[in-house]
């Protein structure tokens, strides 16, 4: 009687045997799949973990300031006079209102992270915000918080996780840092709130009575909005319409959710740009898992033609290769996971100092892990390892039961194919000028640049057989014997050669491109300091960011400096928040645009600045300005459609005025800025503050020295921030530095990437030809001529995928700077292009590939003729 295996050959639980067996008998190789997956899921999960922490920080914050409010009462550079408030009160009797101040402020020991101080009216701040009610969780000195927060002077509330993260306790003080002036406070009670959300909410707040906020923040009498609770319908409009009657002409009300969604918008662009960066190692990595399938389908040829020979069938075959794929691309998913929730710590730190150089400030004490984010990264991992693996897998099925070492046939299918492989590069470049050219949205033009890429890499195979067809000939002249076979070679492999020459051609295309863009940024930024960088010395109050000032100086100290010896003259600038519109219907509309207001005066402005259109040369666009007109900044420019001669609508302290626009100026902030003449800001304006003084030196005076003189001559008196010329322009290049340091590290990780996928081509290639490697040293090659003979091999590789890198980098860098950045920010750049970037490119491709061809030489000079020749 026989036994029946219960193990058939094309059953699930064989198949899947099979599988877990051929992938534990070579670590090696399932490590090459594994890291692939998880490398790519790791960038996914780290940028995605980044970009969600600083926008979460931005909407709760938002939403621990706004509340339930839907509009808000909002003034000009001042505020708003607390009287308004209390006319809000008394006049009309609204009582679904609240008076709001707040300001950024340091607190050494919260670990010197930004905490935003909100000063409020607690007995009208039920309705808005829950957390301040009676009986919302919180515990107190003595009695009631509310008696202590009113009558004490510096006391705050601070959420009670906060408090017990830094050992805090009610009744302990915490030292304050406010533009430059120290304070204490006295926390009186800890906010405990039921949920979550409203937890992380309160983690970057400090709440004190609004009476107290003023004196902290020497406002005394001003606030920064009214919040409201407005019903919808017809009650709501009349409800504004009453309010709007008693409004000074400085005030307007919004609703509370508008500048929220502009924020959002700003950062948006910068969030896609590294989300597209992430993709695209995720891209390199399909290529690494292509490779790494297509080595073990080599590898496995006598036994998948041994299964066909059994009865297995075709389905059956893909079923075992896919199978295999999806068991270690599940593994590499899991890897990447983990590894992501590492890296996303560091990209969380860099991309929240970039938001807070750039954009605005945001506190983020805690990293949260959304299910989604998990969620998407594995779904995209396995996605990749099968898809990575569908055409190896479909090769494998067509492996005969009969001649299932010919490779032949396999190359001959390759050569039929390339016309149409060719024809899909075409057609997908073609399709990139598609979607890039015209101007439709971010996310389109990244698809365009995507197809562009992909179709660089579909050509790649038609290019280097062109490339080797013209070595070989050149070999023939002027080489020897072994020369002369490592470009026949690659030409007889090209099925297997073409992918690596594509992958490392994608990853050092992409350092091309990024690094010209990088380095035409940095070229143009540079040129841009220097218009706007003319002084020796500038001054402004201590801030949280130093790159945006927020805070102003007092009257008194830009008369002290004045006063100092070795002065030539003092120039000062304003800058402030206000709200323009773009046309009459949008006032009606109530459809504002925030815009940066900065005020200069006739010593600040020099001939050097760069117009993209103005009404004449420099002196007549001054004069221009010195009448009325303004400048706006070219990302304004192109995100509006305004230019030289339109009108912007701004809101004044003396109601709406219309400007004229007399020129667009180059500018690499990305907030819409309005440039003015201080003289004409202040006859609209009821604001005498400065933000900013910049100092002009008399001939022969040591600059450093001066600014010795001028911290001693405030020690004790004024903390100001005082930086020379050649300092400020080097914080400006460290904040563009930390901006791409990002963009730099998912260069490596792709190159990376690549490396591992040339080594596993190579190692492919040795074990196909090992039948002809043992012919060759049966006839008398040495390990020395092998070695020689490999390596110039894998020179050959790289130095293939260097030279094609070069034209696909250059076109990359085109779309980057003249299209993805334009699109993204609004600013234009100019290519700077130096012989550098592509050297540096083609080393690094050289380099990689021998280095990759070290180990598949070392090993095919330890293979025995004798073994080599019994392999097949």
């Amino acid at each position: 009687m026989t036994r029946r295996n219960p193990l058939k050959i094309g059953s699930f639980p064989a198949l899947i045997r099979l599988s877990w067996r051929h992938a534990w008998r070579r670590p090696l190789q399932s490590f090459f799949l594994i890291i692939g997956v998880a490398i790519g899921v790791a960038m996914i999960i780290a940028i995605d973990l980044a970009n969600g922490a600083a926008q979460r920080a931005f909407e709760l914050g938002t939403e621990s300031v706004a509340g339930r409010a839907t509009h808000q009462i909002l003034g000009g550079p001042n505020g708003l006079d607390q009287q308004v408030y209390v006319d809000l009160r008394r006049t009309l009797d609204y009582r679904a209102s609240a008076p709001v101040i707040e300001d950024y402020l340091v607190a050494p020991q919260l670990d010197g992270q930004p905490m935003r101080l909100l000063g409020v009216d607690p007995l009208a701040e039920a309705p808005f915000r829950s957390y301040l009610q009676v009986d919302g969780g919180i515990s107190a000195a003595s009695g009631s918080y509310l008696s202590v927060l009113l009558t004490k002077p510096n006391s705050v509330l601070l959420s009670a996780t906060v408090a017990e993260q830094y050992a805090i306790s009610v009744g302990d003080q915490l030292s304050i840092e406010i533009g430059g002036e120290q304070n204490e406070v006295e926390v009186v009670g800890l906010l405990a709130p039921s949920d979550d959300l409203s937890r992380r909410a309160l983690d970057g707040l400090l709440i004190a009575d609004i009476a107290t906020a003023q004196e902290l923040l020497d406002r005394v009498g001003q606030i920064n909005r009214i919040d409201l609770i407005v019903p919808e319908g017809a009650a709501g409009e009349a409800a504004l319409a009453q309010i709007e009657s008693i409004l000074p002409p400085s005030a307007r009300v919004e609703r509370s959710s508008a500048r929220a969604g502009t924020v959002d918008e700003m950062t948006k662009a910068f969030r896609l740009n590294l989300t597209a960066l992430s993709m695209l190692a995720l891209v390199v990595g399909m290529f690494l898992i292509y490779n790494t399938v297509t080595f073990s389908v080599v590898q496995r040829r006598p036994v998948l033609g041994s299964l066909r020979a059994l009865g297995m069938t075709q389905r059956e075959i893909f079923a075992l290769i896919l199978g295999e794929a999806a068991l270690l691309g599940i593994i590499g998913t899991l890897l990447g996971l983990g590894l992501g929730l590492l890296l996303g710590v560091g990209a969380v730190r860099l991309v929240t100092q970039t938001i807070n150089d750039i954009f605005f400030v945001v506190a983020i004490r805690e990293v949260t892990v959304p299910t989604f984010t998990l969620l998407k990264g594995a779904v995209i991992g396995i996605l990749a390892a099968l898809v990575g693996a569908a055409i190896p897998a479909i090769e494998a099925t067509n492996v005969a039961p009969a001649g299932a070492m010919k490779r032949s046939n396999i190359e001959e299918r390759a050569r039929r194919a390339l016309p149409w492989v060719t024809a899909g590069g075409v057609l997908s470049l073609a399709l990139g000028a598609g979607l890039l050219i015209p101007e439709w949205t971010l996310i389109i033009a990244f698809f365009g640049l995507f197809a562009v890429i992909v179709g660089c890499a579909l050509l790649t195979p038609a290019l280097t057989l062109l490339l080797m067809t013209m070595t070989r000939t050149l070999f023939n002249v002027s080489a020897g014997v072994i020369e002369r076979m490592a470009p026949r070679y690659i030409i007889r492999a090209l099925s297997r050669t073409s992918v690596a020459v594509a992958a490392l051609m994608v990853a050092v295309s992409v350092i091309i491109g990024v690094g010209v863009m990088i380095g035409s940024f940095r070229a143009s930024v540079d040129e841009w300091l220097n218009d706007v960088l003319q002084a020796d010395i500038f001054i402004t109050s201590l801030d949280l960011t130093s790159n945006q000032v927020r805070s102003s100086l007092n009257p008194a100290t830009v008369e002290q400096l004045k006063a100092l010896p070795n002065i030539a003259r003092l120039a000062t600038t304003r800058w402030i928040d206000v709200v323009g519109y773009l046309s009459q219907e949008d006032v009606e509309n109530k459809e504002t645009l925030p815009i940066r207001l900065a005020t200069f005066s006739d010593d600040f402005v020099g001939e050097r600045r760069h117009y993209t259109e103005s009404v004449g040369d420099w002196r007549e666009t001054w004069q221009a300005m010195q009448e009325g007109a303004i400048l706006i900044n070219e990302p304004m420019a192109n995100r509006t459609g305004l230019g030289v001669g339109d009108t912007l609508i701004l809101q004044t302290d003396r109601g709406k005025l219309p400007f004229t626009i007399a020129g667009v100026v180059v500018d690499f902030d990305v907030d819409s800025v309005v440039l003015m003449h201080d003289e004409r800001y202040r006859q609209q304006w009821d604001d005498t503050k400065v933000s900013a003084v910049a100092l002009f030196v008399t001939e022969g005076t040591d600059v450093d020295e001066q600014i010795d003189a001028i911290r001693a001559a405030f020690a004790g008196k004024e903390k100001l921030f005082v930086r020379s010329n050649r300092g400020m322009r080097e914080n400006a290049l460290n904040v563009f530095d930390r901006t791409f340091a990002i963009t730099v590290a998912l260069q490596i990780l792709a190159t990376l990437v690549a490396f591992i996928g040339i080594l596993s081509t190579l190692m492919s290639l040795q074990l196909e030809r090992m039948r002809e490697i043992g012919v060759l040293r049966a006839n008398g090659m040495t390990r020395g001529q092998l070695w020689r003979m490999s390596l110039i091999e894998t020179g050959l590789i790289g130095s293939s995928a260097g030279l094609l890198a070069i034209p696909t980098g250059y076109l990359l860098a085109l779309i980057l700077i003249y299209i993805i950045n334009l699109r993204s920010f609004g600013w234009s750049l100019e290519l700077q292009l130096q012989p550098g970037y592509f050297l540096r490119a083609f080393g690094v491709a050289l380099l990689a590939a021998l280095l990759a061809g070290i180990y598949p030489a070392w090993r095919m000079g330890l293979a025995q003729p004798a073994d080599a020749l019994r392999s097949e």
